[in-house]
């Protein structure tokens, strides 16, 4: 494996997506975090960089799976796979989770009222968000990035852009993702790590795997965004 060192946290995942798994369990953003160095960001979370190191070296000895570098791979390939990968994900998954967050609250409201209150009103906001925002990816900015490395293989210029540049909604997207994040974090706050309460139903375990399945899917799809997708999009611009 390659030196960490000065890499950011983005850089470290796009050059080798096993180490994604990594970061995930030493609870270390990559996505939205992932512009800050990892000694920054282990620093941050009270983590030994040397015990992060060593993990990120066992990945790669590993193999680390099958994950698809997606640096060098045409950007359009990179948006099919976000849409047919995470963007269908969240389009079944995002119902599903508020149809169980329904059924535990009317069963478990009176004895977890707080916490299970909290949960509701932040997952409700970033559903709302997350729907509005898939929909100005797919009919906005996707075809913009398409539109760019379609004029590149063509040897023309691109077309005008009705918003000036590609990083205006590049800016708009990745602010929207730190909301995201900060959502992600507020409903790991709210359930103590998605720790079951004593008598949780079944239900309730299947609520909290599955926003557990939720917040690690959301950190590749954004990480793919961030950190791969969207600086190429601006480098080809």
């Amino acid at each position: 494996m390659t030196s960490t060192t000065g890499k950011t946290i983005g850089e470290i995942v796009a050059q080798n997506p096993a180490s994604a798994r990594v970061f995930e369990s030493f609870h270390l953003d990559y996505c939205c975090g992932g512009k800050m160095a990892l000694a920054e960001a282990c620093a941050a979370r009270g983590i030994d960089p040397a015990e992060v190191e060593a993990a990120l070296e066992r990945a790669a000895a590993s193999g680390g799976g099958e994950e698809r570098d997606w640096t060098a791979s045409e950007l359009g390939a990179l948006i099919d796979h976000i849409l047919g990968t995470h963007h269908l994900y969240l389009k079944s998954e995002l119902p599903r989770l508020a149809m169980l967050l329904d059924k535990v609250l009317a069963a478990h409201g009176a004895s977890h009222g707080e916490s299970l209150g909290r949960l509701d009103a932040t997952f409700r906001d970033l559903r709302s968000e997350l729907e509005a925002h898939l929909m100005k990816e797919e009919m906005v900015l996707f075809p913009m990035i398409r539109g760019l490395e379609a004029a590149r293989k063509a040897g023309r210029r691109p077309q005008p852009m009705h918003c000036g540049s590609v990083n205006n909604p590049i800016r708009m997207m990745e602010h929207e993702h730190d909301s995201a994040g900060a959502a992600l974090a507020a409903m790991r706050q709210a359930t103590d790590d998605y720790t079951l309460p004593a008598g949780a139903c079944n239900t309730y375990r299947a609520l909290f795997e599955g926003f557990e399945a939720l917040e690690a899917d959301l950190h590749q799809h954004i990480h793919l965004e961030n950190n791969i997708l969207f600086p190429r999009a601006a480098a080809l611009e």
